[in-house]
């Protein structure tokens, strides 16, 4: 029979949140994925919905650990997500959650030039800023822990594509922060695994950091896309540091 001992409950079980649901269960871990509707199309799916302040949902696991993958395009000042987020950390407390993971992005740090750790000060001059911090300090506050994700790819989603024959706001000078989404679920495993000796946030960022032109030239160059270009050519660089999460034995396996 199988070990179902380990629980997993993913909040957003979109691009990132789908794929962790799937290695989860691979991995024999009980797992339930949220999104908004009550029509499943894989087992793990559960229905998380808040709608006029009024929750509804399916989940039931106990003493599982939560992770918060909804996509920030989700925390946009039109969008509930403080109060879901609010809704969710209560239910896991009701549950018994063993710990609750929020995946934050790297965009919580300052747009100036610089070299950003986990130590480094956050100014929240912007309200992208704000709102990534205050849903951290949410979380934090109930004691669980924050992963700052850097930009994301990985399956169907391929930077070439993104950005053929656009023009970016942004210096071609400037250096790249990702990371693939592979590297992100081991991350996410290992902060769980390590979960009463780790920091409270981490970094996850890749530790290439090539300029936005070699990036995105080699990356439009391998999907047959036009070269977008740039608004500035300054060579001030802001660069993420991800490398504070290897001390759980955690090493980055994917290429950017």
């Amino acid at each position: 029979m199988k070990n179902k001992s380990n629980k997993l409950v993913v909040l957003g079980a979109g691009w990132l949140g789908h794929a962790l649901c799937v290695s989860a269960q691979k991995a024999d871990w009980q797992v339930q994925g949220t999104h908004r509707t009550d029509i499943h199309e894989f087992d793990f799916e559960r229905q998380f919905a808040l709608e006029d302040g009024q929750l509804t949902h399916q989940i039931d696991l106990q003493d599982a650990y939560w992770v918060c993958a909804i996509p920030p395009r989700s925390r946009h000042s039109e969008s509930n997500y403080p109060e879901a987020l609010t809704a969710a950390l209560k239910l896991s407390r009701e549950l018994n959650a063993k710990g609750f993971l929020l995946c934050s992005s790297t965009g919580v740090y300052d747009q100036e030039p610089g070299v950003y750790s986990e130590s480094s000060d956050i100014s929240c001059t912007n309200e992208r800023q704000i709102k990534l911090y205050e849903a951290e300090e949410q979380v934090l506050e109930q004691d669980g822990k924050v992963l700052r994700l850097a930009g994301l790819l990985g399956p169907n989603r391929e930077p070439g594509r993104f950005v053929a024959g656009k023009e970016l706001n942004t210096s071609s000078e400037q250096v790249v922060n990702m990371v693939h989404q592979q590297d992100v679920i081991n991350a996410i495993f290992a902060v769980i695994e390590h979960w009463q000796v780790g920091q409270n946030i981490y970094n996850v960022v890749n530790p290439a950091h090539p300029t936005k032109a070699e990036y995105y030239a080699m990356k439009c160059q391998q999907h047959g896309g036009e070269m977008p270009t740039f608004t500035g050519t300054d060579s001030a660089e802001r660069k993420v540091l991800g490398s504070a999460i290897e001390a759980l034995g955690f090493s980055y396996q994917h290429g950017i």
